[in-house]
């Protein structure tokens, strides 16, 4: 298991922080993920070897307005 930290651009309140959580965690893979809206970044804690950071960033921008930084 890999933890790591993106920036996340785009989420403004808790509904923001839910989709994005949503997003990541729907994914094989990925067993946490935590936004925090005042850092604008999310923590992951996932599988390397189940999903990639690009796919990561590719749910999370299909969730809204938001976009991920590798």
């Amino acid at each position: 298991m890999e933890t790591k930290t993106f920036e996340v651009t785009g989420m403004k309140c808790e509904h923001c922080k839910a989709n994005v959580e949503n997003a990541l965690t729907s994914l094989r893979g990925v067993t946490r993920a935590e936004v925090s809206l005042a850092q604008k970044s999310v923590t992951v804690e996932y599988d390397a070897d189940a999903v990639s950071p690009a796919e990561m960033r590719s749910a999370v921008a299909d969730s809204g307005r938001y976009e991920m930084t590798l």
